[in-house]
């Protein structure tokens, strides 16, 4: 049993939880601006209640990345859309390299969360017709490779984006391949079992309310709200901290 496959056929829940991860992060990118311009105390983002707040929202965002995979391709793969939509995130990651290659060479983004999305939407096709028990135990071994195999190999520059490196790297958004993939490959597995089980027939028939078209509104058009939410913050910042200085601004 399963939903329609129709390119049309969106379930708005999805939707709705993708605009809740959107709202969430930048919520955080607010508090470290504040940071950042003075209006916060050093460090407050590194704090582990903030450290584990920023790692649950990656965590969701790359499992809805990993159910919207499956939605869309799990009746085989819809080239034309995929590769426009590969093209999208590719381009978008390459200019959040080149933008913080240009205005914080320290700790630029070489790969970030859209770096990871890219690569993920590739690798994960090739479980969208395996097994969820398979695509569990891969996930489960992604996710614990970091604590058993980072080799000094790894800390080399060129092989960063694996996340295997005994030292992290210093990047303001780092999402390597170990451990974050995993959480794709849980939204795969999730998704194909909520599928067989006919969950998301269930969920495709229930409307979440006029009350939540705003935020459905962002999860459906994420990349834009992503390339665009920390600009305006930033600016924002910058044009209060005109009005009322802090005192330990940059």
């Amino acid at each position: 049993m399963g939903i329609p496959a129709g390119p049309n056929a969106r379930i708005e829940v999805i939707d709705l939880a993708r605009g809740v991860a959107m709202g969430a992060m930048a919520a955080f990118h607010f508090a470290w601006d504040l940071e950042y311009f003075g209006y916060a105390p050093v460090g407050m983002t590194r704090e582990p209640g903030w450290t584990l707040f920023a790692r649950s929202i990656a965590s969701a965002f790359l499992f809805l990345v990993g159910v919207g995979l499956f939605l869309a391709h799990r009746r085989g793969l819809r080239t034309r859309s995929f590769l426009k939509r590969l093209t999208k995130v590719a381009g978008a990651a390459f200019l959040v390299s080149a933008v913080t290659w240009s205005a914080v060479p320290q700790g630029f983004i070489f790969f970030g969360i859209l770096h990871q999305i890219a690569f993920a939407s590739v690798a994960g096709l090739v479980f969208l017709r395996a097994p969820a028990a398979v695509t569990i135990c891969t996930a489960l071994f992604v996710i614990l490779a970091p604590r058993y195999f980072r080799q000094e190999f790894f800390g080399y520059p060129a092989w960063w984006w694996i996340g295997l490196s005994p030292v992290a790297p210093i990047s303001f958004d780092y999402v390597p391949l170990f451990p974050w993939f995993g959480a794709v490959l849980l939204g795969i597995s999730a998704a194909r079992i909520a599928d067989r089980c006919g969950v998301l027939i269930r969920l495709s028939a229930y409307s979440p309310g006029s009350w939540s078209r705003p935020v459905r509104f962002v999860g459906r058009h994420g990349l834009p709200f992503y390339l665009l939410h920390q600009p305006v913050l930033i600016g924002a910042i910058w044009l209060f901290a005109h009005v009322w200085p802090s005192l330990s601004g940059p």
